[in-house]
């Protein structure tokens, strides 16, 4: 099968390469699909040039996170899943990009005929993300006001639209009038250019000084520090994502004093599906698989609403991964960029 695979640490360009490997088999608890659509996410970037510790396997190894696809092979105890079209995290966060791909039953989900392919690789990680920390997490609620950091991105376009079905006010960030005018169709009250005018001044005169309940802050580094003189009482300032640098997850940079004087909570998102039980006190905590499966029929409730739909900005050839992994590198994409794997031959 053909796959895409790191096979040296650098831009996408020179780090990938699309090889001929061997079929994986899924073990116990495991599914295989027959990919139909793969989804680009800014991580990978991340793993191409090896500055992405949370997923560092040895090289050579097989990019992409999530796919669509439709499962010809299981493990034990993972019988169900066989026949059923889903989309689906591959094992370790890996393994994506390519013709099949190996998921952990606990991170697979049913993806139904509403969703095409390529809406069902747009919806799965940008609408979890989202509603674990906005609602899971963040508990929005209806009258309060959210504030969502690149807006136009894809868990942040996820994020405008779940906030605005939640019956919140959204206030939106993003780097270019184009990104503006995009977060305003999803359903933004305001939108701000960070690049260009200082956010939290515009947060504080658009809540009279108020301030934020909730904030998806999908950039950190200095954006989560300017975020802190956003947030009103009481209110949850979510640590979702790293698009302004990795390297920030891994970097001391929080001050208590803004923490204490502001009297908001800072809380930490990791949209992982699993058993909490394997995992005890070990830093690591996981989403029960059972809000897991709650969470994704309320997401589908809502897409069957029309409150909520899934953001294709680019669809692109699987071939064309490392292009598409650059473009989002120069921050030129809005929603989701899905790669078509139906042509790819066997």
């Amino acid at each position: 099968m053909k796959a895409w695979r790191v096979v040296r640490n650098a831009r996408p360009s020179e780090a990938l390469e699309l090889l001929e490997v061997e079929r994986p088999t899924p073990g116990p608890g495991e599914v295989r699909a027959h990919v139909a659509a793969t989804a680009c996410n800014f991580n990978e970037v991340d793993g191409c040039y090896g500055r992405y510790k949370t997923v560092d396997p040895p090289l050579p190894y097989t990019l992409g996170m999530e796919a669509v696809g439709v499962v010809d092979a299981v493990g034990q105890d993972a019988e169900a899943w066989l026949g059923r079209r889903v989309m689906l995290t591959g094992v370790g966060a890996t393994g994506a990009h390519a013709e099949y791909v190996i998921g952990g039953q606990e991170m697979v989900f049913d993806c139904p005929d509403s969703l095409d392919e390529f809406e069902g690789a747009a919806f799965y990680f940008p609408f979890h993300v989202a509603y674990v920390s906005l609602i899971e997490r963040g508990r929005l609620r209806s009258g309060e006001t959210a504030l969502i950091h690149a807006g136009a991105g894809g868990v942040g376009s996820a994020a405008i639209q779940l906030a605005k079905a939640q019956g919140a006010r959204v206030i939106a960030t993003a780097g270019s009038a184009e990104k503006l005018d995009f977060c305003r169709k999803l359903g933004a009250d305001l939108a701000i250019n960070y690049r260009e005018d200082d956010f939290t001044e515009a947060v504080s005169e658009a809540t009279e000084g108020r301030g934020v309940d909730v904030a998806c802050d999908l950039v950190g580094g200095e954006i989560t520090q300017q975020t802190m003189r956003c947030m009103a009482y009481n209110g949850r300032l979510m640590m979702t994502g790293f698009s302004g640098g990795i390297e920030a997850e891994d970097v001391a940079g929080l001050l208590p004093r803004p923490i204490i004087f502001g009297n908001f909570s800072l809380a930490g998102v990791l949209m992982t599906y699993g058993d909490p039980d394997r995992y005890g006190l070990i830093g690591i905590h996981v989403v029960p698989r059972e809000r897991g499966e709650s969470i994704h029929a309320a997401l589908l409730d809502l897409h069957a609403r029309r409150q909520i739909r899934p953001i294709v900005g680019r669809r692109a050839s699987f071939a064309d991964l490392p292009q598409e992994l650059e473009r989002m590198e120069r921050r030129e994409t809005m929603g989701r960029t899905i790669l078509n794997w139906n042509r790819a031959a066997s």
